[in-house]
Order: structure tokens, then sequence, then C-alpha cells
């Protein structure tokens, strides 16, 4: 979901923007049916807009692999049904552009088939971009184990370097079930026309122009189009579960201006029972009040196992502390898995926000000027982590002990630290700045406007009445 939803808002603004220009279908490998939340989103769609489902993927050919190589292996073994799916568009429409996500620069070959412009979208930061662009050269360069380097990571653009162990764990670990896929998709993404990335330039300007510069860009375009974040109205707001959206909004009417943090790991993000009970007592010594999306505790010691798998059907509740429901009674509200995120960052009593560092939960944030607590779970999250607090000093970072744990006396610190300390009235302050520069970036004459239209500009000349293939 944290890759569809920018794609899916991305091609809704396309035919918005350009209703009489666009339309997209947005074509989607799949595991098996489409989980709740995917389906609801899709429904969603306006006119302009379809979706394919292509056939799913044999599930014995994923056993026994990592999430991440799950995704990859989706991705290779669905290329044929994605063939036929262009095959059949092509019959209907003009087609100008084939825009593939970071798992799938495979589709790079179908679209030189079908004589389309290929695309590398990037659902996340210009940060990932670097990533990508740095990778080959970083495997290169180095023989043996990352782990072993001594200095740290310093990609195009960035003036902050990466300790090595806030890599993504895949690309961390060169043994890993993932790494050689990886590394060939870092290496094939230099064969897209364009690279478009969900970021603005007031915030990653530097990584853009770098990126530009680099032999990794070769003179092809990088468009900058964010932020772009979930649509808070929908056609008939099924998307929304309207009796949780009124429970935590009703809860937040009540409560003062920016005195509640919110706490969420995202759409699937978990912990483990050990940590869940640190957090909350954490956030029950802080003395804060807090709205918590509570997920059952992850069994397999795999925090991104639930992004593309089954998520527990279980009472989140009963994996809580003895007798915290009780104690924190009038300061809390605790929702199992799911709140409307977008209203609740959008609402005045809501001060701050602890969460995984996810991208689209980052831009999210940035638009609503709610600063951060950091808490990464997994991917590219710790790199993002870095880039919050080191370099655009809009969030604050717990700090784990040795066994990977973050205790609930640091948790408390860092809460009553963002909530009611001068280091997160500094954090507020720069996230008011921050959020400034994002309505700028999109309006009228924006930065990220005009680069929207650029893109669109490219499709046009390539065929009069371009259909967008995503």
């Amino acid at each position: 979901m944290g890759h569809i939803i920018p794609l899916v808002e991305f091609s809704r603004k396309l035919v918005l923007l350009h209703h009489h220009e666009c339309t997209v279908t947005i074509i989607i490998p799949s595991l098996g049916p489409p989980p709740e939340a995917q389906a609801q989103l899709l429904q969603t769609l306006p006119p302009a807009v379809s979706h394919v489902l292509l056939p799913p993927v044999d599930p014995t050919i994923l056993a026994h692999v990592s999430t991440d190589a799950k995704l990859f292996l989706t991705v290779d073994r669905s290329i044929p049904h994605l063939r036929g799916a262009i095959a059949a568009l092509a019959r209907e429409f003009p087609l100008a552009a084939l825009v593939a996500d970071i798992f799938g620069t495979d589709a790079f070959d179908v679209a030189r088939e079908f004589n389309l412009a290929a695309y590398f979208a990037v659902p996340s930061n210009a940060l990932t971009l670097a990533l990508c662009s740095y990778m080959p050269k970083l495997d290169a360069e180095v023989s043996g184990d990352y782990r072993q380097l001594a200095e740290p990571i310093r990609l195009p653009g960035c003036r902050f370097a990466f300790p090595v162990g806030d890599l993504h764990p895949s690309i961390l670990d060169r043994k890993s079930d993932a790494y050689e896929r990886i590394l060939r998709h870092a290496k094939r993404q230099r064969l897209a026309d364009g690279f478009i990335v969900n970021t603005f330039m007031e915030v990653e300007g530097e990584i853009i122009e770098a990126l530009r510069g680099e032999e990794f860009a070769n003179g092809r375009p990088i468009f900058p189009i964010g932020p772009i974040i979930q649509s808070t109205i929908t056609d008939d707001g099924r998307i929304f579960r309207a009796t949780r959206q009124n429970e935590c909004l009703e809860w937040l009417d009540s409560q003062p201006p920016a005195s509640v943090l919110f706490v969420s790991f995202g759409s699937g993000g978990t912990l483990s029972q050990e940590q869940l009970n640190e957090l909350a007592l954490g956030l029950e010594m802080s003395h804060q009040q807090f709205l918590w999306v509570v997920r059952s505790p992850n069994t397999t010691r795999d925090t991104n196992a639930s992004y593309i798998g089954p998520q527990s059907n279980s009472n989140p509740f009963n994996y809580l502390p003895e007798g915290f429901l009780g104690r924190t009674k009038g300061r809390a509200l605790l929702v199992p898995s799911w709140a409307p995120q977008i209203q609740v960052l959008g609402h005045r009593a809501t001060g701050g926000f602890l969460n995984h560092c996810g991208w689209n939960s980052t831009l999210e944030s940035i638009l609503n000027g709610v600063p951060l607590i950091s808490w990464p779970l997994h991917g590219d999250q710790k790199m993002v982590a870095v880039q919050l607090v080191e370099h655009l000093k809009i969030a604050l970072r717990p700090i784990a002990g040795e066994d990977g744990l973050i205790r609930r006396e640091e948790i408390s610190k860092v809460v009553r630290g963002l909530m009611v300390g001068e280091e997160g009235l500094a954090v507020r302050n720069e996230m008011n700045v921050l959020k400034e520069a994002a309505k700028n970036a999109m309006s009228e004459e924006g930065s990220s406007t005009k680069s929207l239209e650029l893109l669109v500009s490219q499709w046009k000349n390539r065929s009069g009445e371009p259909s967008l293939g995503t």
C-alpha cells in the first residue's frame, strides 16, 4: 500500500489537472485477491483512471524467501501478464508511456516492445534514488561485508552521512536473498527515459541537482512532483471507516490544541511483544495525551511481513501490559489497527506524530506541520530517519539499547521532549517552515506543479492524446 497509494494519487492528479488529455491504467501484480484496503482505494478512482489486476503468482515459488524477495519475484513472474495487458490497451488507446514502480524495471523491456517511453517511479524520496545510483559503485568498490566499513556512507547530494547500519537491511546483508535482485534493478534503473519522484525541490533539491549532474541521470530528466499524499475526499467515502473516524475526531475535539501525540506505524508495521510493552509503558510514563493505533505484535521478527501478507485478526489490546488501559483512561485513546491518519494529522489537537518514517506518512506530517518522533522499522526507513533528524531537523529519535530495544525511560524522555520540551519547540518551528515550502511547491507556479506540467508535455509530444500506463 505504501507504493500503491502515491501511484494512485499521482494518477488521480494527472487526470484531474489534465482531464482532456490523459487517461491512466494502473496495472498491479498480485499474490491473490487484493486486500480490503487496496480494493476500497481502487473503488475511489475517477472514471479516467482504470486498473488491471494481473493473475496471481504461484505462491509455491515464494515459499521460504524474505518479504523483499517476494516483491521482486512477484513482479518478475508477472511480466508475461503485463505484456498481455499492455497489448490489450494498445488496441484501444494511443499509449505514450509506461511508469514502472521501483520493483519493476523489467517492465522497461516491455515498454520498448510497444515503443513506449519508460519512466522509473520512486514512491518514496530522492534519497532512495540516490541510494539506487550509488549501489552499483558500492558493490564494485567494496568486497566483503558492508558492516565492516569504518566510514559512514555519503550519497550524491547529501550533506549528511549515514552510519553503515542505517542502510536498507537487504542491501546491508550481501548474502540476503534480495541483495542481488536489488543490485540488478539498481543497475537497470539507468535504462529509464526519466525519473518521477514523490518529493519537492525545497526539501531535497540538493540531492536532485546532484543526481542530474551525475552519470546516473546522463541527461535524462528527474521530475520531483510531490508532495503527493492520499486524498482526504473520495467519490463515495467507502475508503474511510466512518465509525472509527468519528470516534477519533470526536475525542480529539475534546483535547487542547497541539496536546496529543499520534502513534502509528503505517499500513502494516508491527513491533515485538517486548517492544510493544516498552512503548506502552513509555507512553504512560510521559504523562502526555496520545492517540495510538495498536496492532498485535509480530511473531516472525519480520516487521515488514504484514505489508504484503495477512495481518493478525486477534484483539491487539490483549497484548498490552496489565492494567494499562485503566491507568491511561481519560488521557489516551487506543484504536485497533486503523485510524483516519490524514484527518488526525490535520486536527488542531494533534501536536506530534510518532511513526515509522514511511515517506507517505512523512509527507502527510509536513503538509500538516506536525513534528515527528522517528521510529524506523525496516527498508529505507532508517535512512529517512537520519535525514529527518540530522538534516531537516523536523524529528527527534529515541535511542535503542545494545539489545535493539527502545526502553520505556527513553520513550518517555523523547515524547516529553517533543510535546513540552525546548527541543520540541525547535523541531516544531523547522516543521512549520517546511510546511510552507511544501505548499509553495504545489501552488500554481510552484516547482512541483511546473515539473508535472513538463512531464505531461513530454508524453503529449509522443502521442496526440496520451493514455498513460502505470
